[in-house]
């Protein structure tokens, strides 16, 4: 079954670029994104740019509007993704609970709906 995992942080929470303490932290995604590549579990991931660059889209009635920036004001921001494929939940919230993110933030893991 297929899992996403969305990684959400309080940008502050976490450590800031150019530290040593980021560099570690980037060091665990990309030895995470390893680890689940050598498991066969890796499917997709990326991480996303500041909420700043973020365009919201709505239409209602026939009508496009767009909004600089998310929709939701929360102190956490959607940062980046994991698409995985895993045995079950349970396999799916192992490796949910490596992600860096989880100690700054939180990680979401849903199924994915296959069509």
């Amino acid at each position: 079954m297929k899992y996403l995992l969305t990684l959400y942080a309080a940008p502050e929470a976490e450590p800031a670029p150019g530290t040593p303490e980021f560099d570690a932290m980037m060091g665990e995604y990309f030895g995470l994104t390893e680890k689940m590549k050598d498991t066969a579990t890796f499917v997709a991931g990326e991480g996303l740019q500041p909420v700043t660059t973020a365009t919201t889209l709505r239409k209602r009635a026939g009508k496009v509007v767009t909004i600089d920036g998310p929709f939701a004001e929360t102190r956490e921001h959607l940062g980046g993704f994991y698409l995985i494929e895993a045995a079950d939940l349970d396999a799916a919230l192992r490796f949910a609970a490596e992600v860096p993110a989880a100690r700054y933030g939180s990680v979401e893991v849903r199924p994915v709906m296959e069509f």
